[in-house]
């Protein structure tokens, strides 16, 4: 399968911006983990977070291990950025954006990989660390549970990252490469 076959077919997405990346390019780093475990409250509570994703260097070799991903972003409208609530509700429709692309690149015989916004929200409540992940095909752990940092991948590529206070741009990076 082609880049060119690919973005052809995320056209029909309303995709903000996006990039086709080598991965060789990603920079991974422990300190983006440390924001996880201060700031983030699902920290140790998702399989698609830390602890649970792996350490830094095992989440590196599993990207590297896939020589192109995708890096893209859509933009949702909100009242206002700082409710969580609603800023939340946005990612919905992100999540099924990128689950249709995930999907469309399997279908054409390609191992993928895929890392998108903020931790899993599939389940009401997460089986970790009791029991195996309900949804193991259907999880994307988020991009910074694998220590990128995206800040820098987003300047490389020139994308942007802040639009505003009302609106949100999320993001998500799909590994690939022929079965």
């Amino acid at each position: 399968m082609t880049v060119q076959e690919i973005e052809s077919f995320i056209t029909q997405f309303p995709i903000y911006q996006y990039a086709f990346i080598d991965t060789g390019d990603l920079e991974f780093s422990d300190k983006v983990r440390t924001i996880c475990k201060k700031e983030c409250p699902r920290y140790g509570s998702s399989w698609s977070c830390p602890p649970a994703v792996g350490t830094v260097e095992k989440c590196r070799q599993k990207c590297l291990s896939y020589d192109r991903a995708l890096f893209f972003s859509s933009v949702s409208d909100v009242k206002d950025i700082s409710d969580m609530k609603e800023t939340l509700k946005t990612q919905e429709d992100h999540e099924k954006m990128t689950t249709i692309i995930e999907k469309y690149l399997k279908d054409h015989s390609m191992l993928v990989y895929t890392l998108s916004t903020e931790s899993c929200s599939l389940c009401e409540k997460c089986t970790y660390p009791k029991s195996p992940c309900c949804h193991q095909d259907k999880m994307h752990p988020c991009i910074e549970s694998h220590g990128i940092v995206v800040p820098n991948l987003i300047e490389r590529n020139m994308m942007d990252y802040y639009l505003g206070d009302r609106l949100v741009l999320w993001f998500s990076l799909i590994f690939f490469k022929e079965s």
